[in-house]
C-alpha cells in the first residue's frame, strides 16, 4: 500500500491546513415590528453567493465571510426588505439584528404569524440520536452527505453519494433479487445495506434514488438501542433524510445528460395549500445503459409529502415514495467457496472488463412503495409525543443469474432463474420525548414503544444450469434470449413460500447535562422477537437486552466535544435443522441472539467560527456468539464464533475561505475472526464482508465570488482504497482486488436562478473493482451536464 495513498493523504494534510485561514460571521435575530420571531427570511451578502435562512426563533448565522466592507439584505415576501452597511474583520462575530414591516403593496394578503415552536423533529440529527442533541452533544459518531453536495457532484446514484462518508464502500451492486436485493456497503468490518428512511424501516430489492434526499446519514456503530435489530449492522445503519415541505412558493427543474446514454429528469415543486398545509413533490425519471456491452437500468419516482399543521400543538408529517424500475444486470461472478482457488491474477478478469455476459432481454423489475406518517403533539413546554406508521412494500419480478467458478482457472457455469417475490414491512412506534430538569440537571430524554412486522413471499422458479462462460476466450454457451430462457425454467418452480417475523420493543434514553460542558447518555432496549414460515406456528422466539452508554465533556462549550461510548448490536437466529452425526433424530435448534459490543473514544471539533467541523475516534468491536459448525458433528451448529474488529477514522468539513468548501475523510480498519471451528477456514483471517483495511475520499469545490468570473466553480476529488480480500478462507486460498485511485473533477457556473455543472468521474480511466467473494468491475470514465433551474 506504500505509495498508493500519497496523492490523497497530501489532500488530507493541504485541507487540514488551509482551514486555518481567518474569517469573520455576521448573527442575529429578525423579528416583525410587533415583535414576533419570523422565519424563513433570507438574510444575503449582496453580491455574493453567502447567506442563511432564518429559523424558528427568527435566528441567522453567516460563516466564513472574509474581511472587507458589504452590503447585508434582509427579505421575505409580504414585508420590506432592508439593508444595512456592514464592516467586518478577521475572526470577528458581527451581531446584527432586523425589525421588518408590512409591506404596503402586499399588506392585505400576507399574514405573519408567531411560529415560535420546537421543531427539531425536522432535522436529520434527531432521528440520529431520537432526540434533539447537536453533533458536539452526541457520543455517536457519523457522517451525514447533504443534497447540497449531491448537486455540486451531479449525484444521479446512491453509491456515488456515499462516497462522501468516511469508511464505507460498496461490496455488490444491487441484484434486485428478493429479500435482498439492494446494494451492500461494508463499515467497520461488517456489511450493511440502506434500510431506514426518517429513522424508520424501510426496504427495498433495488436501487435508492437521491432525488428526495435532504441528507444521507451513515451512523457508525451497532446501534441496537435505538433502532433495534431487523435494519442494522454491527458496523452502523445508513439512513436517508428525506426533503421536508416549507412554508413558501419554490422549487427547481434538473436535467442531466451523459455518458452510456444518461437521461435524468427531476423535478421539486413546494405548494403551500393553505396556511396551515403544505405540501412537497420530488419526482425523476431515469435512463442509463451499462459501460458493458449490455445492461441498462430505467426508472420512475415520485414523492409526494406533506405537512399539516392542524395546530400550535399538533403537527402531521406524511411522506411517500413510489419507484418503478427495471433493469439489466451483469451477473454476479462468483468464486467458488467450496474449493481452492484457481486463479492467482486479476488479469483475466481484466481481459473481460466490458463482457456483462448478459442481455438487455434479461431484465428484473422492483417496484417499491414507502409510506410514513408522523404525528408530534406538543403536550406541554418539556414534553412532545411522536406517533408514528411506516410501511414499505418492495417487489421482484424477473431474471437473476450469476456466474460459479467451475475451479479449472477459466470456466464459470451460468446459473439462472425467474424471480417472483415481495417484502412487506411495518412499524409502528409510539415516542415521548422531553426536555425538563431534576434537580438542576437537564434531561433530554426518550420512552418508546416499537413494533415491526415483515413478511416476505416467494413463488420463484428454481435454479437453472444456463451454459458456461470462458474468461480466456470470452465464449458463452448460454441461451441469453427470453424466450430460450423461458423455456429452461418451464417445468422448474420452487413452491410458494412465506416468512414472518414480528419483533415487539421497548426502549428508553436519556442524556444528563450535569454541567453545561459534561453530560451522559445512557439507553437501553428489551426486544421480543418471533418468527414463523409457510403456515407453520411460531417457530423462533428470543428476548434481547441492548444497552447504551455515553459520555460527552465539552472543554471548549460549542467548540470542542471529547466522548466516548459503549454500544450493543444484536441479530436475532433463525432456527436451523440440525441431526445427530448419523443422520438421526432430525430436530429444530433454536438460538439465542448473537451480540455486538462496541467501545469508542475520540474527539469533535467546530472551531474558528465554525469553520472547521472534524472527528476523530477510535473504536473496538467484538462480536459473540455467532452460529458456527460443531467441530464434532458436521450436522449440527453451536454458538460460539467470535469476530474482533477495530479501527480508527477521521473526517473533515470545512470552509476555509470564502467560496471554497472541502470535505475529506480517512479510515482504517483491522478485523479478524478470533474464534471459529476450524475447519471452516475463517480462523485468523480478515472477514471478505470487511472490504478493504484503508479507504480515503475527499473533495474540494471553489466558486469565485467576486468581478466578472462570479459564479464559476471547480471542483476536484476522489477515492481511494487499499487492496481488498474478496476471498479468504484457509480452505479455498485468498484472492484479492486491487487497490485504486479514482479522481473526479466538474466545471460549473451558478446564478441566482440556474446552475450549469460538467461533471466527469474517473479521469484516468482506471479499471478497478468490487466484491464479497465476487470479482466485479466499476464504471470507466464517465461525463455528464447539469442544467438546473430555481423558481
Amino acid at each position: 500500500m506504500k505509495g498508493r495513498h500519497t496523492f490523497f493523504t497530501a489532500l488530507f494534510i493541504l485541507v487540514s491546513w488551509g482551514a486555518l485561514a481567518q474569517t469573520g460571521t455576521i448573527k442575529g435575530t429578525v423579528k416583525t415590528s410587533d415583535g414576533l420571531s419570523t422565519e424563513f427570511v433570507n438574510v444575503a451578502l449582496k453580491g455574493t453567493l453567502k447567506g442563511d435562512i432564518t429559523d424558528k426563533d427568527g435566528n441567522y448565522e453567516i460563516t466564513n465571510i472574509p474581511e472587507g466592507k458589504y452590503v447585508l439584505t434582509c427579505s421575505y415576501i409580504g414585508l420590506t426588505t432592508k439593508e444595512r452597511n456592514i464592516s467586518i474583520n478577521a475572526n470577528e462575530t458581527l451581531v446584527v439584528d432586523f425589525q421588518l414591516s408590512k409591506s404596503a403593496i402586499q399588506l392585505s394578503e400576507v399574514t405573519v404569524r408567531d411560529k415560535r415552536k420546537n421543531k427539531f423533529y425536522e432535522d436529520s440529527s434527531f432521528t440520529i440520536s431520537k432526540l434533539p442533541l447537536k453533533d458536539l452533544e452526541n457520543p455517536q459518531v457519523y457522517n451525514s452527505v447533504t443534497r447540497e453536495v449531491l448537486n455540486e457532484q451531479v449525484v444521479t446514484n446512491f453509491n456515488d453519494a456515499l462516497k462522501n462518508a468516511t469508511g464505507i464502500t460498496r461490496l455488490w451492486e444491487s441484484t434486485g433479487r428478493g429479500g435482498d436485493g439492494a446494494e451492500f456497503f461494508s463499515m467497520r468490518g461488517f456489511s450493511v445495506q440502506p434500510t431506514m428512511v426518517n429513522g424508520m424501516p424501510s426496504v427495498n430489492n433495488g436501487g435508492l434514488d437521491p432525488a428526495n434526499v435532504e441528507s444521507i446519514d451513515v451512523i457508525k456503530g451497532p446501534s441496537g438501542t435505538l433502532f433495534g435489530s431487523p435494519m442494522i449492522s454491527y458496523g452502523g445503519l445508513i439512513n436517508v433524510t428525506t426533503k421536508k415541505p416549507y412554508e413558501a412558493f419554490g422549487g427547481s427543474v434538473n436535467f442531466i445528460n451523459g455518458s452510456n446514454g444518461l437521461n435524468r429528469l427531476t423535478a421539486d415543486v413546494n405548494v403551500p395549500l393553505s396556511e396551515t398545509t403544505f405540501t412537497r413533490v420530488n419526482a425523476a425519471y431515469h435512463s442509463q445503459n451499462s459501460f458493458q456491452d449490455a445492461g441498462f437500468s430505467k426508472s420512475f419516482f415520485v414523492a409526494p409529502s406533506f405537512k399539516i399543521k392542524s395546530s400550535e400543538r399538533l403537527t402531521f408529517h406524511i411522506n411517500t415514495e413510489l419507484r418503478s424500475s427495471e433493469s439489466a444486470n451483469a451477473p454476479m461472478i462468483f468464486l467458488n467457496r467450496n474449493a481452492p482457488l484457481s486463479f492467482n491474477s486479476i488479469d483475466i478478469f481484466e481481459k473481460n472488463y466490458t463482457n456483462s455476459f448478459t442481455s438487455n432481454e434479461l431484465s428484473i423489475q422492483n417496484p417499491s412503495f414507502g409510506l410514513q406518517a408522523q404525528a408530534f403533539y406538543k403536550l406541554n413546554e418539556k414534553w412532545t409525543s411522536q406517533t408514528v406508521l411506516s410501511r414499505s412494500n418492495t417487489k421482484t419480478n424477473g431474471y437473476y443469474h450469476y456466474l460459479w467458478d467451475a475451479t479449472d482457472g477459466d470456466n464459470f457455469t451460468r446459473f439462472i432463474s425467474k424471480r417472483n417475490g415481495e417484502t412487506n414491512t411495518t412499524d409502528i412506534q409510539q415516542n415521548f420525548i422531553g426536555d425538563f430538569r431534576i434537580g438542576g440537571f437537564r434531561n433530554r430524554m426518550i420512552i418508546g414503544l416499537d413494533y415491526f412486522k415483515s413478511n416476505i413471499l416467494n413463488g420463484s422458479t428454481g435454479w437453472i444450469g444456463n451454459g458456461t462462460v470462458s474468461l480466456s476466450t470470452g465464449e458463452d454457451t448460454g441461451l441469453l434470449t427470453r424466450a430460450g430462457v423461458n423455456s429452461l425454467l418451464a417445468d422448474s418452480f420452487e413452491g410458494n413460500s412465506s416468512g414472518e417475523n414480528e419483533v415487539m420493543s421497548a426502549y428508553v434514553s436519556d442524556v444528563i447535562n450535569f454541567t453545561p460542558s459534561l453530560s451522559a447518555m445512557a439507553s437501553v432496549r428489551v426486544d421480543r422477537f418471533s418468527s414463523k414460515s409457510s403456515g407453520d406456528d411460531v417457530i423462533s422466539g428470543q428476548t434481547a437486552v441492548s444497552p447504551k452508554f455515553g459520555l460527552v465533556y465539552q472543554p471548549i462549550k460549542e467548540k470542542v466535544s471529547i466522548f466516548a461510548n459503549y454500544m450493543n448490536g444484536f441479530v436475532n437466529i433463525a432456527p436451523t435443522e440440525v441431526s445427530d452425526v448419523d443422520g438421526s433424530n432430525p430436530r429444530l435448534k433454536t438460538f439465542d441472539p448473537e451480540n455486538a459490543n462496541q467501545y469508542e473514544a475520540g474527539v469533535k471539533t467546530n472551531i474558528f467560527n465554525n469553520r472547521i467541523s472534524a472527528t476523530a475516534s477510535y473504536y473496538y468491536i467484538t462480536v459473540k456468539d455467532r452460529v458456527m459448525t460443531d467441530p464434532n458433528n458436521i450436522n449440527n451448529s453451536i454458538q460460539g464464533g467470535e469476530v474482533e474488529s477495530k479501527g480508527i477514522e477521521l473526517s473533515l468539513i470545512a470552509n476555509p475561505v470564502n467560496g471554497l468548501n472541502l470535505i475529506a475523510g480517512y479510515s482504517n480498519n483491522q478485523s479478524e475472526v478470533t474464534k471459529d471451528n476450524p475447519e471452516g477456514g475463517y480462523l485468523g483471517l480478515r472477514p471478505e464482508e470487511a472490504g478493504p483495511e484503508s479507504l480515503i475520499n475527499f473533495w474540494a469545490n471553489y466558486t469565485i465570488q467576486s468581478g466578472v468570473l462570479q459564479g464559476l466553480g471547480f471542483g476536484f476529488g476522489g477515492n481511494s482504497a487499499s487492496e481488498h480480500k474478496t476471498l479468504n478462507r484457509a480452505t479455498t486460498g485468498t484472492f484479492t482486488l486491487p487497490a485504486y485511485d479514482i479522481f473526479n473533477a466538474a466545471l460549473s457556473y451558478k446564478a441566482n436562478q440556474y446552475s450549469i455543472i460538467l461533471k466527469a468521474n474517473n479521469l484516468t480511466n482506471q479499471k478497478y473493482y468490487t466484491g464479497w467473494s465476487t470479482v466485479t468491475p466499476q464504471n470507466l470514465r464517465n461525463i455528464s451536464v447539469s442544467l438546473n433551474y430555481k423558481f
